[in-house]
């Protein structure tokens, strides 16, 4: 077995130990089990520095290295936490359980927009809705990983908005490797046009939508939001704004050419055109929809990226708006709909584009 195998297996191994110790299940077995191939491939390439750098000279087998991980977690790239979050809740969760919801909401899952098995969304509709608002949310997951039907993803979301007399969408896309961020953003646009369409009938209103996507789903919105034209130049009508969750990818030349995670090279190769093509604050047009960018003051870079967002958005008249929060970047996603000053500062953004 070559070298490369014997660390590409050791990575592995101790990225399971991390993902079980983190979800709070058993042990590696399960976790292999549920997480796909392309999982565990996105995983290995988000954490690898990161695992030999924190953990050296650790090998698989008992607990050692899920302590070890566990006590050093602040000391793993931002890529790597997310997407061991990612995994831990993916594979601790069965697709589509999820919490109670509020009394008497309809849920459609699986709504196809293309004919791929990730080109699906669920739709979540309150009793009574007509001509409702609709929020459109975009997992994370580095690109690589994640699905439209985790807790973190919609839980506590539903739960706030749906009471308020929103209809929510949680959206699927294809992923790494199979589909670069910019045929993902496709995807997104297709799905958007799609949900415009399928809400005529649930009872949403297909001229109230905000967007809203965390981590490389807030990435792919904002290419769009930058640019709308990107959407409604295949059918998609213009929607009222977008909310970022934390994305640190505004400038993806930037970020490219200086140190970063490897998730990034996975994602965004090296072809310095892609990269301009990759980045909205490159494609950013005076007809770009408003803006709320939340990002994490506990991460290096990810209001600093917002804020030169935001000052490149104002040159070309744009309305964009920052909102710093002092949560991580997983909590970021999952907090939102819990009651608290951060909910209200993002119900407030949203509230005032539906209205």
């Amino acid at each position: 077995m070559s070298a490369e195998q014997d660390m590409r297996n050791l990575t592995w191994a101790m990225i399971v130990f991390s993902v079980g110790a983190l979800s709070g299940f058993a042990g590696p077995e399960a976790q292999s089990q549920e997480l796909s191939r392309g999982e565990r491939r996105a995983l290995v390439q988000a954490c690898r520095t990161d695992v030999a750098r924190v953990c050296p000279g650790a090998r698989p087998g008992g607990g050692a290295i899920a302590q070890c991980l566990r006590q050093n977690l602040t000391q793993l790239s931002d890529g790597c936490r997310s997407a061991i979050a990612v995994a831990a809740q993916g594979s601790g969760q069965p697709a589509g359980a999820q919490a109670a919801l509020p009394a008497q909401t309809r849920v459609y899952r699986d709504i196809a927009y293309g004919s791929h098995p990730k080109q699906r969304m669920d739709i979540y509709v309150p009793d009574g809705a007509a001509n409702a608002p609709v929020i459109f949310m975009v997992h994370g997951g580095a690109w690589a990983i994640g699905s439209k039907s985790t807790s973190r993803v919609v839980d506590n979301k539903v739960a706030y908005w749906l009471p308020k007399g929103f209809i929510f969408v949680s959206v699927d896309n294809r992923l790494l490797p199979e589909a670069d961020p910019l045929v993902q953003a496709q995807d997104v646009v297709k799905a958007l046009a799609t949900a415009q369409e399928k809400v005529r009938s649930l009872g949403g209103d297909p001229r109230r939508f905000v967007l809203m996507g965390h981590s490389a789903g807030a990435h792919l919105l904002m290419l769009l939001s930058a640019d709308p034209a990107i959407a409604t130049r295949v059918g998609a009508q213009l929607w009222r704004g977008t909310v970022a969750l934390d994305s640190a990818a505004y400038d993806v030349t930037e970020i490219m050419k200086s140190a970063h995670p490897r998730l990034y090279d996975r994602a965004f190769g090296n072809d310095p055109a892609f990269w301009l093509r990759a980045s909205p604050s490159a494609q950013i047009r005076p007809a770009a929809r408003p803006m709320l960018l939340v990002c994490s003051s506990t991460r290096r870079r990810s209001c600093a990226q917002a804020e030169d967002f935001e000052a490149r958005a104002g040159t070309v008249g744009v309305r964009a708006g920052v909102l710093p929060v002092a949560k991580s970047h997983s909590a970021i996603n999952e907090d939102l709909g819990k009651p608290g000053s951060y909910t209200q500062a993002v119900d407030r953004f949203v509230q005032g584009l539906v209205q």
